[in-house]
C-alpha cells in the first residue's frame, strides 16, 4: 500500500481555511480526499472544484476534501473566493507536494490530445471555459484518498480531462474500512 512520503506529511503547510501545522495535521487520521489541481485557467480544475462543492453539500457522509494548489495564497484566494470560499486548500507554488506524490508534467497527448478535446466539450457544457493559465499548464492533476498517511485509493489521470467519478469516493472509503491495514504493528511482527 502506498503511503504519503513522511517528509511531506510532516512538512508545515500554508493556504486557505487550514489549521496551523503540517500536511498530516490537515489530513488527520480519517479518510480525506486529497485533490491536486491543475492551473487556475483550466476548465477541468474549475469543473473539479464545482463538482466537489456540489457533491459534498449533497452528501454529509462525503469525506473531507483537501485541495492542493500549485499557486501562491493570493492567486488561490482569487480563484476559490467565488467558487468555494470555505474550501480547505494547501498552497504549493514550489510543487513539492505534487512531485512527492508522483505527479509530473504531461506529454502533448495528455494535454492536447483528442480525448482532451472531447472532455473540454463536457466542461464547456457545464459552463467551464479555458481562461489565462495561472500556474503550470503542463502539470497533471492528482486525486488520492488518504487516511493516517496511507493512500487508500488513487486515480491515475490518463490525460488532463480524465476526471474520476467523484460520487464513488464514499464507496472507496467504505471498502477501505473493511480491508485490514497490512502495515505490521508491534503485536504482529514475529520475533
Amino acid at each position: 500500500m502506498q503511503t504519503v512520503p513522511a517528509d511531506i506529511l510532516h512538512a508545515p503547510v500554508t493556504g486557505r481555511n487550514l489549521r496551523p501545522g503540517t500536511l498530516g495535521d490537515q489530513l488527520g487520521d480519517r479518510p480525506t480526499l486529497l485533490a491536486f489541481l491543475r492551473h487556475f485557467g483550466c476548465p477541468f480544475c474549475k469543473e473539479t472544484v464545482t463538482e466537489l462543492k456540489r457533491i459534498t453539500a449533497e452528501d454529509p457522509a462525503y469525506p473531507p476534501v483537501l485541495f492542493v494548489s500549485q499557486c501562491a495564497e493570493k492567486e488561490t484566494a482569487e480563484f476559490f473566493a467565488p467558487r468555494w470560499d470555505g474550501a480547505r486548500v494547501v498552497c504549493d507554488p514550489d510543487k513539492t507536494l505534487y512531485y512527492a506524490m508522483g505527479l509530473r508534467r504531461g506529454g502533448l497527448g495528455q494535454i492536447m490530445g483528442l480525448r482532451v478535446w472531447a472532455c473540454s466539450l463536457r466542461a464547456l457544457r457545464k459552463g467551464h471555459m479555458m481562461t489565462v493559465p495561472v500556474g503550470d499548464p503542463w502539470l497533471m492533476p492528482g486525486a488520492f484518498v488518504v487516511a493516517g498517511g496511507r493512500v487508500l485509493w488513487a486515480h491515475n489521470f490518463e490525460h488532463q480531462g480524465d476526471l474520476p467519478d467523484w460520487t464513488k469516493i464514499p464507496q472507496v472509503v467504505h471498502q477501505s474500512a473493511r480491508v485490514p491495514d497490512p502495515t505490521p504493528t508491534p503485536d504482529t511482527v514475529a520475533t
